[in-house]
């Protein structure tokens, strides 16, 4: 397709003669506190995805993964999630530095419909509930504090497109190349094999998780 035949939308009228703008009460599901329920997704969430962005915009979606129940909720409107060990980037931490803006898509196991957070983050060194965030007896050394502005349910449509929880429609992992495989020519390594990679990183996902 060549630029020419791109129709861009550059403003929201544009937008909404596109898409119609929603009923009331789509717009009234945000509650901005964590309820009950949002309280019941979060304790059986062992996953989230962190959104962030720098001063500039640039965004950044970080996984972070723990036990279910790891993600501990202080109030109906603080949520506090610990930084686990990882490649030392801090993407997402140094962008809190700059913009507390934060998204936290929260998914549980088998369930087709997720919980949305929005907020603005504080980034934690030490607080009495770091003991709550230990792990396999490791204590975090950062923790990523979120005051929610908006929380709300997000619909099953994406997950039952993609039909995410049905094995029969997972690719066979063989057919896909490993990380070694990946990290070898994308960084152009000539002296060490994919496989002797996949081994060191094996290695450093089983003991270097806390």
């Amino acid at each position: 397709m060549h630029s020419s035949e791109i129709r861009t939308v550059r403003t929201e009228a544009e937008l909404r003669e596109i898409v119609q703008e929603p009923s009331q009460t789509i717009w009234d599901k945000d509650i901005a506190r964590i309820d009950e329920h949002a309280r019941t997704l979060i304790a059986h969430s062992p996953f989230v995805l962190l959104a962030t962005a720098n001063s500039e915009g640039t965004c950044d979606v970080s996984p972070r993964g723990d036990p279910a129940g790891s993600v501990l909720v202080l109030d109906d409107h603080r949520l506090v999630l610990a930084d686990r060990p990882g490649n030392h980037r801090l993407d997402s931490i140094r962008n809190v530095l700059h913009n507390p803006h934060v998204g936290l898509l929260f998914i549980v196991p088998g369930m087709n419909e997720t919980l949305r957070v929005n907020g603005r983050a504080t980034l934690v060194s030490d607080a009495p509930f770091f003991e709550d965030l230990t792990v396999q007896g490791k204590r975090p050394r950062l923790a990523i504090l979120v005051e929610v502005e908006e929380l709300y349910m997000h619909c099953a449509k994406a997950f039952l497109r993609s039909s995410l929880w049905r094995p029969e429609t997972w690719p066979d992992r063989g057919s896909l190349p490993t990380l070694g495989r990946i990290a070898k020519d994308h960084l152009g390594l000539k002296e060490i094999s994919a496989e002797e990679i996949d081994k060191g990183l094996d290695l450093d996902a089983e003991t270097n998780q806390y």
